[in-house]
């Protein structure tokens, strides 16, 4: 998943913005507790989420795979003071985890765990969404591609994880295995789309993010 070395990605983590206590209590007990804990978005891509959501002071995220709760709580610092975050996951056992630590957190108030099928959530939610981040089951990433798109204010963001898939997308497509076939399609969408500005960033295991025109 790593395209840097380990002591690269180390030397980035040691001289950027340090995770809180609260995210570091959460990293180890994703590690202990739960299944895949590789999902986790982790130190230095966290601080990138936060870094956005700072520069932009979003009023309203979607987030989309909530797993333990690591990336709702980086993106969370940088709501506005009324601003709201909903996330949506099917996992109960990753949703207790998430739960937990959201109430724990300064951002309680202002962040709601949807549990259920984000497909027949999201056609349901307010329009005028600042940031979209993308996290879940990697053969629908085009589907809610094309269910929050409308959603998005102009000027607004929507970023996708995994979109590098371990290095995977870049092999023939006949060797491709159906996950990786849907992440390279939803690549390629996004660059065709007019209604959107994007920029594939290769960290961790990579980010599309893309500006709503």
């Amino acid at each position: 998943m790593e395209f840097i070395s380990e002591t690269i990605s180390n030397y980035s983590e040691q001289h950027s913005e340090q995770e809180s206590e609260l995210l570091n209590a959460l990293n180890r007990e994703t590690h202990l507790k739960a299944l895949s804990p590789r999902m986790l978005s982790g130190h230095l891509q966290g601080r990138v989420l936060s870094f956005i959501s700072k520069l932009t002071k979003p009023k309203y995220i979607l987030e989309i795979g909530t797993y333990t709760g690591y990336s709702a709580l980086c993106f969370a610092e940088g709501l506005q003071s009324d601003g709201k975050l909903i996330t949506i996951d099917p996992n109960e056992e990753t949703n207790v985890i998430a739960d937990k630590y959201f109430k724990q957190s300064s951002y309680s108030k202002q962040i709601e765990l949807m549990a259920g099928d984000a497909s027949k959530i999201i056609p349901k939610l307010n329009s005028e969404i600042d940031i979209v981040f993308i996290d879940a089951d990697k053969r629908n990433y085009a589907l809610y591609f094309d269910l929050v798109i409308d959603k998005v204010k102009k000027g607004g963001l929507i970023i996708a994880d995994n979109v590098l898939w371990s290095g995977k997308v870049v092999l023939p497509e006949n060797e491709m295995d159906e996950d990786t076939k849907a992440i390279h399609a939803f690549n390629k969408k996004v660059s065709d789309d007019k209604r959107v500005i994007n920029l594939l960033l290769p960290v961790r295991d990579g980010l599309m993010l893309m500006i709503r025109n």
